[in-house]
């Protein structure tokens, strides 16, 4: 039972990156799906308690995953913060996780530096043939690490931006498919801004843009134009804080956010077509991808708390 529950595991992981080569031959809705999906997973229990609330929430160790912007303004030097989230494990996958680690150091009153790393592990994986032959096992897994700055640009208003590293490794080699594979390597960038609005009693309107994952497509082959789009994403965070005293306050707050990646093209039966239309679509390029989002009818979601 657990050999198949991790490989429905690996292979949910697997169409999020191969989905736009797979059409359906139906009129069903489709989905936007990219690589390395771990990134869009919340690492902190703070923001995952609070429906991934936290563009605009007050800053703390973990602001680097979420909107850097806010770091210069937490009250603290420094700080450091360890997260580790076992990943189903009430379905018995205890070696499938997430273990992610963030930091900051301000340099002075105005200015900071930050990073953040990721690691997600898919477990070991049994891979078999078509015939239900043993092949071999593997340990898919995905780590994510980024070094970051921040600045008040004045007394409420920050700002920040963020390099990160990203290595995707679910299979190497010929796994029996004729296909030679190897770990994915791509960069992107984070940036974002963060007003401030807190008054002396420590209450008022907070609010955040960040824009998160801003970077090339990913690939697990050599072929250059066999490449699949990350999770680029833009979020806005808007939160009221009402302090009751000087250990309690209440939060309202809510974001939105906006997946920057478009949906591949329906099947329409016709071979050529499809063809024609998943070339288009695998050939266009990152910042058209971009603005495709906005006008192929994908989704906003929302987080209240």
């Amino acid at each position: 039972m657990k050999g198949k529950l991790q490989s429905l595991l690996v292979l949910a992981f697997s169409l999020a990156v191969l989905s736009p080569r797979l059409q359906a031959q139906t009129d069903s809705i489709n989905i936007v799906s990219t690589a390395v999906p771990f990134l869009r997973i919340s690492p902190d229990a703070r923001a995952g308690g609070m429906g991934d609330l936290s563009i605009a929430t007050m800053p703390d160790a973990n602001s680097a995953f979420w909107n850097l912007a806010k770091i210069p303004f937490t009250p603290k030097k420094s700080s450091l913060a360890i997260n580790y989230t076992p990943w189903l494990k009430d379905l018995g996958l205890n070696d499938v996780y997430l273990a992610s680690m963030a930091g900051y150091y301000k340099l002075d009153e105005a200015s900071a530096i930050s990073s953040t790393m990721r690691f997600f592990s898919l477990g070991n994986i049994q891979l078999t043939d078509n015939s239900g032959n043993i092949l071999n096992s593997v340990k898919p897994s995905e780590f994510a690490l980024d070094f970051g700055y921040s600045r008040k640009l004045t007394d409420n208003l920050s700002i920040g931006g963020a390099l990160r590293y990203i290595n995707s490794r679910l299979v190497t080699g010929d796994v029996g498919t004729g296909v030679v594979y190897k770990a994915g390597n791509t960069v992107a960038a984070d940036l974002g801004i963060y007003y401030h609005g807190l008054n002396e009693e420590g209450s008022g309107l907070n609010w955040g843009i960040s824009l998160t994952n801003l970077g090339g497509k990913i690939g697990y082959t050599n072929d250059a134009k066999n490449k699949d789009f990350i999770p680029a994403n833009m979020g806005l965070g808007l939160s009221y804080v009402n302090s009751i005293n000087e250990s309690n306050r209440i939060t309202f707050g809510i974001d939105l956010n906006k997946l920057l990646v478009p949906i591949a093209p329906k099947a329409t039966g016709v071979y050529s077509t499809d063809s024609s239309n998943l070339a288009e679509y695998r050939s266009m390029g990152v910042m058209s991808s971009w603005m495709k989002s906005f006008s192929d009818g994908s989704s906003i979601t929302s987080s209240f708390q």
